[in-house]
C-alpha cells in the first residue's frame, strides 16, 4: 500500500526555546507517569532475565528451553533451566527512523512527536545505575555519519544521512541526546529501514537491549534480515507508530494526498465505499505483514498510535512483558 498524507503546507521548524520547553514538559510527564509503576530489578527495558548465571530451577511449560541447564538436567535427570541474573550496567541503543513518512499526523500528535516521546520514556526507564544510552537516527537512504559528541549540539542533518550518537552514562548526557534528537529535521526522500537497523549490528556490541522505533512502512524485505541478526545478540523491542488515517480513509469527498517520501501527488475520491473498503483491507494486510515480520524476528511489538494516550499503552505494554517474563518463576 503506498504511504499516502494529507497535503500541507511545511510545518515550520519550532525555535530552540520552544523545543527545550516542550521537551522539558515531556520529560516530567514521563516522569510521573513512570515512576512507582515500573520500578526495581530489571535486565532491559521489557525487563528480562539477563545475562549473568544465576540458580537452576525445574522447567516448568512456557520457559524457554535455550535457558536449559544440562548438566543439572542429566545428574537429576528432572528437566532444570538456568536462571540469570540481571547485568548492574546496560547498554541501550535506540534507532530511531525519522524519515518524510514520520512527518505526518492527524491524531493527537503527529509521528515524529511519538518517535521523540517513545525515546524520552526508554531513556527514562534505562539511564538509572550508570547505564549508557546511545541511539542511531535515520532521515533517508545514503551513507552514514561519522560518530560524534552529541552533546555538543545537534547531529548533522540532510538527504541521505544516518547519524550515530554514541552511548554515554549519566542523566545530562540522556538528556544531550534527547536534545539531539527533537533538533534532528527531517529530510524528503525515501530512508533504508534496514540500513538504519543495520548501523546497530556492525560493529558488534555487548549484549544489551535495541529499540526501533518507526512506521514500519518500508518494504518488510528490507529491514526483516537486520531484525533477525539484531535479536540473535540483543533483546528487541520493536515500537510501530501508526496513524488512523493509515488503517482507513475518511469520507470527505476529493481528497489531494501526496507520498512525502516521493512527493507522487494523487487526489482520491473518498467519497467511494469500495475504494475506502479496499484500502482498509490493504492497510490491515500490510499492519499483519508488518506484525508477522516482527514477531519472526523475534522482536517484541509495541504499537503506539497518535490519537491514543501513547504513555498509558507504553505503561501497560511494559508491566505485561515484566509479568509475561516473571509468572511462575518469582513469588
Amino acid at each position: 500500500m503506498a504511504r499516502a498524507a494529507a497535503v500541507t503546507s511545511p510545518t515550520p521548524r519550532p525555535a530552540p526555546d520552544r523545543s527545550e520547553a516542550v521537551l522539558s514538559r515531556l520529560q516530567l510527564l514521563v516522569t510521573r507517569k513512570l515512576d512507582g509503576l515500573l520500578q526495581g530489578d530489571y535486565a532491559g527495558l521489557l525487563p528480562g532475565p539477563g545475562s549473568e548465571a544465576g540458580e537452576s530451577r525445574e522447567y516448568r511449560p512456557g520457559d524457554d528451553v535455550r535457558r536449559m541447564d544440562w548438566p543439572v538436567t542429566a545428574r537429576t535427570t528432572t528437566p532444570h533451566v538456568r536462571r540469570t541474573v540481571a547485568d548492574r550496567e546496560l547498554e541501550t541503543w535506540l534507532a530511531l527512523d525519522l524519515s518524510a513518512s514520520l512527518d505526518f499526523g492527524t491524531g493527537k500528535w503527529l509521528k515524529r512527536e511519538v518517535v521523540v516521546a517513545a525515546a524520552a520514556a526508554i531513556t527514562h526507564l534505562t539511564v538509572r545505575g550508570g547505564n549508557r544510552i546511545g541511539a542511531v537516527i535515520g532521515t533517508g537512504g545514503g551513507a552514514s555519519a561519522p560518530a560524534r559528541r552529541w552533546r555538543a549540539g545537534p547531529p548533522p542533518v540532510g538527504p541521505g544521512v544516518l547519524t550515530r550518537l554514541p552511548a554515554r552514562s549519566g542523566r545530562k548526557e540522556a538528556q544531550g541526546l534527547l536534545r539531539a534528537v527533537a533538533g534532528t529535521a527531517i529530510q524528503p526522500g525515501r530512508g533504508d529501514l534496514g540500513a538504519l537497523v543495520d548501523m546497530l549490528n556492525r560493529p558488534p556490541r555487548r549484549r544489551g537491549v535495541a529499540v526501533v522505533v518507526s512506521d514500519f512502512l518500508a518494504p518488510t524485505e528490507q529491514w526483516a534480515r537486520p531484525m533477525r541478526k539484531l535479536r540473535v545478540r540483543h533483546d528487541v523491542l520493536a515500537i510501530e507508530v501508526v496513524d488512523p488515517r493509515e488503517l482507513e480513509l475518511p469520507d470527505v469527498g476529493v481528497l489531494p494526498v501526496v507520498d512525502p517520501e516521493s512527493g507522487e501527488l494523487h487526489e482520491v475520491q473518498t467519497a467511494d465505499p469500495r475504494l475506502r473498503q479496499r484500502y482498509a483491507e490493504a492497510a490491515a494486510a500490510q499492519r499483519a505483514a508488518i506484525s508477522a515480520a516482527l514477531r519472526g524476528a523475534g522482536a517484541a511489538h509495541l504499537r503506539l498510535r497518535t490519537d491514543r494516550d501513547w504513555l498509558l499503552d507504553m505503561v501497560r505494554f511494559v508491566a505485561a512483558q515484566r509479568h509475561a517474563r516473571t509468572r511462575g518463576t518469582t513469588r
